[in-house]
């Protein structure tokens, strides 16, 4: 069977390129790695980017939405498989579910409040799974300076600090993903 990575991302492109460019970079790694994806079912943005991509090399695209989101986004029609939830909450949980590692790539503030609740839950020990970052260009600098902080005032130790790997490019990401697994 199959290895699932959870991909999240915007639902938008942004305005920089290199970012547009390291998320078809990171793909191309996880297809070689024969990973599947597992993503929030958007049709624009990365999360269309991601999904066109794995689609395009033949891999399973599972998309998982909430029932409000269809009716507000447009949904990638050619995933493989399309799961809908109820709410954010319960596709939280299918995500986890079905998914073996879980990375963010930029995004707003849906993209980080799905990041660290799957981190807080390695952090915790309810899931055993890797749970990392792709920082292109310092993107997720503020959460790096945040996470030190809690350390520094004993919010948070050093080895839970370290279980969310924050990588600066494809390959780094894809070597911490291959050390964890």
């Amino acid at each position: 069977m199959a290895k699932k990575v959870c991909i999240y991302c915007g639902a938008n492109t942004g305005n920089s390129k290199e970012i547009v460019e390291q998320t078809k970079r990171l793909c191309d790694l996880l297809i070689a790695q024969e990973y599947d994806l597992v993503y929030g079912g958007g049709k624009t943005g990365l999360m269309g980017i991601i999904a066109t991509h794995f689609l395009a090399n033949r891999r399973t695209v599972i998309g998982v939405r909430p029932e409000k989101l269809i009716q507000d986004e447009d949904q990638h029609d050619g995933v493989t498989e399309m799961i809908v939830v109820k709410d954010m909450h319960e596709r939280k949980g299918k995500m986890i579910a079905l998914s073996d590692a879980f990375i963010a790539l930029p995004g707003g503030v849906g993209t980080l409040d799905e990041i660290i609740d799957v981190y807080t839950q390695v952090k915790i020990g309810f899931l055993d799974k890797f749970c990392g970052i792709l920082n292109v260009n310092g993107y997720y600098e503020g959460l790096e300076i945040l996470l030190k902080n809690m350390v520094g005032f004993g919010f948070l130790t050093k080895e839970g600090q370290e279980l969310l790997a924050i990588a600066d490019s494809p390959e780094e990401l894809m070597e911490l993903i291959n050390k964890s697994t």
